[in-house]
């Protein structure tokens, strides 16, 4: 099992620049997001954005066992897609949809990833509803993401906010630790019973996810072998953002006006 890595402040600084830098990607395609832009445009928007912060692409290449590596600098989740959508020429965006934006980039050997769930033009009601609810889920859980809490404190709030609402959550992906690698020890589950998992302490840097289905939490892992599509074809949505645990409580290191102003 990979150990759990514990930065020092001059660290989380630099993460904290990788983190302020992919959001000022985000910040930059949400401004592109509009009825009849395709998710191909949206990666050509973040690669020039990602090019002018002379950073590299966090997802770009990237291998897990038994997949192709990932061939896009984003992660774009139109409607009942969940996670891992990839840009496609083909893809045409509607009034009314919901899109997932996630993007993550490396500066100076540490990465930053965010991620947030746009609205394209005006949406429904109930579609915005989920929305919403899942970035409050997000915030609830960082604000349990602090020394002397577990794991599990953080991930009862993704959960519970979720299905307060009548949503659900995703049951078999979850949140990461992030610094030198994409992905590092813990994970940060969805779901979760208070005072139980691992105990936070400070130096931890989290990519704390929040997941939520507006029908049942079951999902399917299409033919590309990376998207993930709810199984009752119910809308999704995906907020991030990457928290650094200080010895006072938890420094989003990913802000941007996006998450004010929307």
């Amino acid at each position: 099992m990979q150990k759990i890595r514990i930065k020092n402040r001059t660290e989380i600084e630099k993460m904290k620049r990788s983190g302020q830098a992919a959001a000022k990607v985000l910040h930059t395609i949400a401004n592109a997001i509009q009825p009849g832009v395709t998710t191909y445009e949206l990666e050509m928007v973040s690669r020039k954005a990602i090019a002018e912060l002379n950073a590299t692409s966090s997802f770009l290449g990237y291998e897990i066992p038994d997949h192709p590596p990932y061939p896009a600098t984003i992660c774009v989740s139109v409607n009942d897609i969940v996670i891992h959508g990839i840009p496609d020429v083909k893809e045409v965006l509607k009034e009314g949809d919901i899109i997932g934006v996630d993007t993550a980039v490396n500066i100076d050997g540490y990465h930053g990833d965010n991620a947030y769930t746009f609205p394209v033009g005006k949406t429904t009601p109930d579609a915005q509803k989920l929305l919403e609810v899942t970035k409050e889920s997000l915030y609830a859980a960082i604000s349990e993401a602090k020394p002397g809490n577990r794991m599990g404190d953080v991930s009862y709030q993704l959960q519970n906010v979720a299905e307060e609402a009548g949503f659900s959550v995703l049951q078999n992906f979850s949140g990461h630790g992030i610094g030198r690698h994409l992905h590092e020890e813990p994970q940060v589950p969805t779901n979760g019973k208070p005072g139980r998992g691992v105990r936070l302490r400070p130096g931890m840097v989290l990519a704390i996810e929040a997941m939520v289905n507006a029908g049942q939490s079951s999902v399917d892992i299409l033919d590309d072998g990376w998207r993930v599509t709810t199984s009752d074809g119910s809308l999704s949505a995906l907020f991030e953002h990457t928290v650094a645990i200080l010895s006072d409580g938890p420094e989003i290191l990913t802000g941007s006006p996006i998450w004010e102003n929307q």
